[in-house]
């Protein structure tokens, strides 16, 4: 009996994400959805919760970024072996698409915590010989390809996926939906309810619904109605065919198009957004669904720097355990919170010389804005008023971007174009740099290396901001846009500090771009700056405070016990 079989003697939450980002060693994720599932199963082993994830093994990677002379995106792959990082699995199963069989494995990779608990993740991979070579290709890329590819590949997450915990004989209590992708395993349960020995199998009333729901948790992340994956009914009826009647897939995903999200929310007896405003806005978007709110959270010791787990280890023992110690921090003195900072500063400054060649000066404020580059991020606004940026930043501050446009994201692409072209522009009157291929260990040394961090997103699509709360759990201040978890995270002057005015927002036609613009500027000559140069023990203060009052809640220990209490156990 293979070891992996102990996993199957208790049933278990399956947790199911597109992309997982568990080490950098295996690029399953592309940014923060899938950086969230990697740390929620790193707490789920920590808190020794019974869990399997599901993902798919994307054999390929997301991509490897290059920024030609240009300052434009340019992709290639990046080529990793599931058979040097986890074991493949006995059991296979199927799913049909295009009419075809095509077999599905399962590869398994074990998370470990120092606590003793152990998670075990299943990568979904069709790279199967007797696989038409088509199908073969199914689980190379994460999100490559047009929509028939993306349908094909949520096929195999949510049918192959639930499938092959049956195959392998686990027992699943819950099913656990990170964003709508997973959402066609509902099918699966369907079938599963549907009551046997009736000739007249399109008869609503012979499908448990209700069953099926009380099985299903759903977490959306998507705060507007164009990013939720949606497919014409055509498309379903060639890739998917009918799994169910298509009367009854139609009264339950969209009567238009098969929409996911929509799937996910009529057949979920708990739904929630990831953010408080987040939580308001899915409510907004889908009226008439109950949509609870759960923040998200980052893993403690995964994303505190090296010099930052010394000095919680020394001063606070157990910490990374129980997160909510950290409110504690005031007992750290400052020099010891100072030196660890100037630790993770001069190993990013290391890690920028060695790769680009810039020498930074670690005495000047030193901003970091680094995260999926996409047009509503708005990485750019600090550029908005050149004259005034250098009036008030020359020879006092520096700026460290960072960060990956979709392939297919023409927006994204062109964003980071126009901040690298104002790289160059201003070169030698303000020292700034732009780090390629932005991934977990990039973000491991220049999220604790840097003294502010900057976000900027039109409100209010910032659905939560996780890298905020990395930043905050090495005592860097945000600076933020009050939109997703930095409405609730932000004391203004305490925590950090707000651009533009209060999230009252609801929808995105109320775009502040020029009042958030003005009082960036205000903000970091008047406030900032000022606190940064000439008062070391109160820029501390708000160091230890982004500690105390974020880091100790907004983690995925917090996340994982609201999600037991609210959504599991229910």
């Amino acid at each position: 009996m293979g070891d992996w079989k102990r996993f199957t003697f208790e049933s278990r939450i399956a947790y199911f994400s597109m992309e997982i980002g568990l080490s950098n060693d295996i690029p399953t994720y592309s940014g923060g959805l899938g950086i969230l599932a990697g740390d929620t199963i790193k707490s789920a082993a920590d808190l020794n919760l019974p869990m399997v994830a599901l993902t798919l093994a994307s054999r390929k990677g997301y991509f490897r970024q290059k920024i030609g002379p240009d300052g434009w995106q340019q992709e290639y792959p990046v080529i990793w072996k599931p058979e040097q990082f986890m074991k493949l699995l006995p059991s296979k199963t199927l799913v049909t698409i295009e009419g075809r069989d095509v077999k599905i494995q399962a590869w398994i990779y074990k998370v470990k915590s120092p606590s003793g608990g152990e998670i075990p993740v299943l990568f979904l991979d069709t790279d199967i010989p007797g696989n038409a070579e088509q199908d073969r290709h199914i689980t190379d890329e994460l999100y490559g390809g047009d929509n028939r590819m993306r349908l094909k590949q949520e096929i195999v997450l949510g049918l192959g996926g639930a499938r092959i915990l049956d195959a392998l004989g686990f027992r699943i209590r819950k099913y656990h939906m990170n964003e709508g992708h997973a959402s066609l395993l509902t099918l699966e349960l369907l079938n599963r309810s549907r009551i046997p020995f009736i000739e007249n199998w399109e008869e609503p009333g012979l499908w448990d619904v209700r069953q099926v729901a009380e099985q299903c948790v759903f977490t959306t992340h998507t705060p507007v109605a164009a990013g939720h994956d949606r497919f014409p009914y055509p498309l379903v009826d060639e890739v998917l065919g009918e799994v169910i009647p298509t009367p009854l897939l139609r009264e339950l995903g969209g009567e238009e198009e098969l929409n996911m999200t929509v799937l996910a929310l009529n057949l979920s007896h708990y739904v929630n957004g990831v953010a408080k405003k987040h939580g308001e806005i899915s409510k907004a978007l889908f009226p008439g669904f109950e949509i609870h709110a759960i923040t998200n959270g980052v893993h403690p010791f995964t994303w505190a720097s090296p010099y930052f787990v010394a000095l919680f280890n020394r001063y606070l023992p157990s910490w990374a355990h129980e997160p909510e110690i950290l409110v504690r921090v005031d007992t750290i003195p400052d020099e010891d919170v100072w030196d660890a900072h100037c630790g993770a500063k001069a190993y990013l400054f290391q890690y920028i010389e060695e790769t680009t060649g810039v020498c930074l000066d670690p005495d000047l404020l030193t901003i970091g804005f680094a995260r999926r580059a996409a047009a509503y991020k708005r990485g750019d606004l600090i550029f908005s008023d050149l004259e005034r940026l250098l009036e008030i930043g020359s020879g006092k501050l520096q700026l460290v971007f960072g960060g990956k446009a979709h392939p297919h994201d023409q927006k994204g692409k062109e964003l980071i174009q126009r901040i690298t072209q104002k790289i160059n522009q201003l070169r030698g009157q303000l020292q700034m740099v732009y780090l390629e291929n932005y991934n977990m260990d990039v973000a491991y040394r220049l999220i604790p290396g840097v003294d502010l961090w900057l976000n900027t997103p039109i409100r209010p699509l910032e659905a939560s901001g996780t890298s905020g709360m990395k930043a905050a759990l090495n005592g860097v201040p945000n600076f933020s846009v009050l939109d997703g978890w930095w409405i609730e995270g932000h004391i203004e002057g305490k925590t950090g500090w707000s651009i533009g005015p209060p999230p009252t927002e609801m929808t995105v036609s109320e775009n502040h771009t020029d009042e958030d613009a003005v009082d960036l500027y205000d903000k970091l000559e008047q406030v900032i700056l000022p606190l940064y140069q000439n008062d070391r023990a109160g820029w501390v203060k708000m160091m230890k405070n982004a500690i105390g009052k974020n880091a100790y809640y907004f983690n995925t220990h917090v996340m994982m016990r609201r999600y037991v209490s609210e959504a599991y156990i229910r």
